[in-house]
């Protein structure tokens, strides 16, 4: 009997130049990493800076700059900054943001709202939007104009976790979420998901403070009749977070690559602390994961002492 043959295993690092990367992300592209390698799947560099207002220049060239120190390869994707600017940038994609923008509009799934971040703030006690502008039917050319998600009562979703497991989760709970900015800028619900269905995702690797993106975006698929999106298998992993609780965040300035690496820290030091956050020892499994990364990566990330 012969064995069916499994697809092939595809994800992506989705870095996002918009401050220096810290060790939650080393450690998120190191699990993607391994995870693909070790399957011998296609690993995708997707740059993700469509915030034109906050994604720098010297952001962009660190982040090459990190993924080089750690030794990280992938198989399609920019290879170096001036490779996004060309031809990897999402501004060269905007087109298909605002497709899928468009149908979502006329499915009648989006409306318009005018409220500010200070008014919601003022008429909410959790945060979450009230729907202020859910039934006023705003024009969608007003300027200083948000396109929200008309979210219904209940939109059940089934969601594939890694490597073999499902649940049922109901994208609701996330309210009218905006899907397209004031500023003009499609939301990261939307501009992320097009990018995934597009070059066939079937992996996504992320934060556990994503899970509700998650959901809504296959909320979002099945609106969209984007059936591969629902299929994909997600991992959503545990953060690292500072002493007192909180999440790393590039706008804190948490431990960078960069002060790592040029004050001459060796990637080992975040292999082995990579190790430790997903419970491998030196004698057993980080083992194999070293004989891994030293064996992919163009020079031997671990030195002599592991």
């Amino acid at each position: 009997m012969v064995e069916p043959e499994l697809p092939l295993l595809r994800s992506r690092l989705a870095p996002t130049p918009s401050g220096h990367l810290h060790l939650g992300n080393a450690f998120n592209f190191l699990l993607t990493w391994v995870l693909v390698r070790s399957r011998g799947g296609h690993l995708l560099l997707r740059v993700d800076d469509l915030d034109a207002p906050r994604a720098k220049p010297e952001f962009l060239d660190s982040l090459f700059l990190d993924l080089e120190w750690l030794g990280l390869d992938w198989d399609s994707g920019p290879e170096g900054p001036e490779d996004v600017r060309k031809t990897w940038s999402q501004q060269h994609r905007r087109d298909h943001y605002e497709s899928a923008l468009t149908q979502l509009r006329q499915q009648g799934d989006l409306f318009a709202c005018i409220c500010s971040r200070k008014q919601i703030q003022a008429l909410s006690n959790d945060g979450r939007y009230p729907g202020t502008c859910r039934n006023r039917d705003l024009d969608f050319s007003t300027p200083e104009t948000a396109w929200r998600l008309r979210m219904p009562d209940s939109a059940p979703v089934l969601v594939h976790d890694w490597p073999d497991s499902e649940h049922l989760a109901d994208a609701a709970s996330a309210g009218d979420l905006v899907l397209h900015r004031r500023d003009g800028i499609p939301a990261y619900q939307i501009a992320s998901l097009v990018d995934d269905v597009n070059p066939g995702i079937n992996l996504i690797v992320r934060g556990e403070d994503l899970r509700e993106s998650s959901v809504v975006q296959l909320h979002l698929a099945q609106r969209l009749k984007a059936d591969s999106f629902l299929q994909i298998r997600f991992l959503h992993h545990s953060l690292l977070t500072r002493p007192d609780g909180i999440k790393l965040s590039k706008s804190k300035e948490d431990t960078t690559l960069k002060s790592m690496r040029e004050s001459g820290t060796g990637a080992s030091v975040v292999y082995k602390m990579f190790a430790r956050w997903r419970n491998w020892s030196a004698t057993s499994d980080f083992q194999q994961v070293a004989d891994w990364l030293a064996g992919f990566c163009t020079h031997d990330p671990f030195g002599k002492n592991l």
